[in-house]
């Protein structure tokens, strides 16, 4: 009896047999079943013919190829599942490849997994042959691995910055525009109903930031990490503000330019292709910094928030936002997947520690604000938009590409949704002789 034959609503179609009578091996159908216990949530196919799982099921995976076995095999947990997806070894029916949110909440709620005992796991492999656990190349989307990264130079240096910044940002400003809509704004939204388009909830973000930093005429802005320029572009035209922002992202430094010549504000703003660290040392009257914390790395917080600090006039206020996670005592670097495929070298940090370096690089902390459920709401529009744009994002950047980018925001809007990761804003000055820090007695931006 096959292991197979013992679970109700679980088929198996034998493999065809190998050329010279050699009696099959385990099926794929096998190899899940050795991993779960319980009833299974979805239906698996293999490219052997096998099956297991409900018929009727609502999502299938499909392993198409011994390739996604192998990467299944040879990578457990996210990284296997995440290269058989992006390769198309493994696919899905009954959710769309640009918004598998439902495949996701599924697996994370309902697969129960375990892991076989020796005995068992050595005679699944002996079966399906050894060659199964030579690691397969692995897709090109894919990042090295950190410890390869060092010919980049250590991590956060400017030059391995600029790559892993390159990695992501630097895909297709057509792609982006599809994805994010309107204000080219890859950062959370702010969300007065759920009910609120994503331009107005991008537009309302822009408003609570300028509104925290008391953005008036006259002002100068710095916007460091500033992306496609949203807030460098709101700032400069909605309150009259001098704007500079820097990114390290060519393409998106160049999309900003245009837009602000389009706009008419190129005597107000600017964006230049530049690490933060290299930004203008004047005194600014305000800086925000929405989305780049993430990619600095912890240890280098100190540093961060100091340069900050330097470029900010006594009185003047500085709003950080960024993801964090959670827990405090959570581990600082991502995942394999977020990190080969989305985020090379992305680091979070609790929402305490970012306050804490926010303090000790001498800056006054006077607000904060988790905007985590927003983040939620704001990916599962970039999902919307993905999956109304599909096939222009695949003819702009490949199949594999539109697959991580589907499973990355899916992925992303679950964890904020389940409280797995944060979105934090902290408003803090830099003080002036005798501790003067121009703050009013209650924020003037709330009513």
């Amino acid at each position: 009896m096959s292991l197979t034959d013992r679970d109700q609503g679980a088929a198996s179609v034998p493999a065809t047999p190998p050329a010279g009578g050699r009696h099959p091996g385990p099926t794929v159908a096998d190899v899940v079943r050795a991993v779960t216990i319980g009833d299974l949530p979805v239906r698996i196919e293999g490219y052997d013919g096998s099956a297991i799982g409900p018929a009727d099921a609502g999502i299938t995976l499909s392993i198409r190829s011994e390739r996604g076995l192998s990467y299944l095999l040879t990578a457990p947990g996210d990284l296997g599942m995440a290269r058989a997806y992006v390769s198309g070894d493994l696919a899905l029916r009954g959710v769309h490849p640009g918004d598998p949110y439902e495949a996701l909440r599924v697996l994370k709620d309902e697969l129960r997994l375990h892991a076989p005992s020796l005995t068992e796991a050595l005679n699944l492999v002996r079966g399906l042959g050894w060659e199964r656990l030579l690691p397969p190349p692995p897709p090109p989307q894919e990042a090295q691995p950190r410890w390869k990264r060092v010919v980049n130079g250590l991590r956060h240096s400017r030059a391995r910055d600029s790559t892993a910044i390159s990695h992501h940002y630097d895909v297709s400003n057509a792609f982006y525009e599809k994805v994010l809509g309107e204000s080219m704004t890859y950062t959370c939204a702010v969300f007065r109903s759920p009910d609120d388009t994503l331009e107005q909830a991008q537009a309302a973000k822009y408003d609570l930031v300028a509104q925290k930093l008391a953005l008036k005429p006259g002002m100068r802005l710095l916007d460091v990490g500033c992306g496609w320029g949203g807030m460098v572009r709101h700032a400069a035209r909605e309150y009259g503000v001098k704007a500079l922002g820097v990114t390290l992202s060519r393409a998106q430094a160049q999309w900003a330019r245009e837009a602000i010549e389009r706009e008419g504000l190129t005597e107000l703003a600017e964006v230049r292709h530049l690490d933060y660290r290299d930004a203008p040392r004047e005194q600014f009257d305000a800086i925000s910094s929405i989305g780049l914390t993430e990619h600095i790395g912890v240890r280098n917080y100190p540093t961060y928030f100091g340069a900050l600090r330097d470029r900010l006039r006594p009185q003047g206020r500085l709003l950080n936002h960024c993801i964090t996670r959670a827990d405090n005592r959570a581990p600082h670097r991502s995942g394999a997947f977020i990190d080969r495929y989305v985020f090379p070298d992305g680091e979070l940090a609790g929402p305490g520690r970012v306050i804490s370096e926010i303090h000790d690089a001498g800056l006054e902390v006077h607000h904060e604000e988790n905007l985590r459920q927003h983040y939620a709401l704001t990916l599962a529009a970039w999902c919307r938009n993905l999956v109304e744009y599909w096939d222009f994002c695949v003819s702009e950047v490949g199949a594999g590409t539109a697959r991580v980018w589907g499973l990355y925001m899916a992925g992303s809007r679950l964890a904020f949704e389940r409280n797995g990761i944060q979105l934090h804003q902290v408003l803090a000055t830099r003080n002036g002789p005798g501790g003067a820090n121009g703050y009013p007695l209650r924020p003037d931006w709330l009513p």
